[in-house]
């Protein structure tokens, strides 16, 4: 079973953070920093509108408050998203992780 949520981004912040080199057996070397900028994108449930019939006041109904904050270094990743903007958001269970 999924569950479909709609929100809105209302808020998109730019800050840098620093990742690490890899060293020569794969792992990060701490002595080895850059600079990446993060974006964080905030995003809130989208409004009723006073329509009944309207989507946003069906999904505004079901979930009136919430939030989500997604940071991301991934340019690719944070170029889908834009303020003011609407997106679904879906979520499903996942599998157990086999460690």
């Amino acid at each position: 079973m999924s569950v479909r949520a709609k929100f809105l981004v209302e808020k998109i912040e730019c800050s840098h953070q620093t990742k690490y080199k890899n060293g020569s057996d794969g792992k990060p070397d701490y002595r080895q920093p850059y600079p990446v900028e993060m974006r964080t994108v905030h995003m809130r449930p989208v409004f009723g509108n006073g329509d009944p019939n309207h989507e946003n006041t069906k999904f505004w109904e079901a979930s009136p408050s919430g939030g989500l904050i997604l940071g991301t270094i991934n340019p690719g990743a944070w170029q889908q998203f834009e303020l003011g903007k609407e997106h679904y958001l879906d979520f499903s269970p996942a599998p157990d992780a086999e460690g």
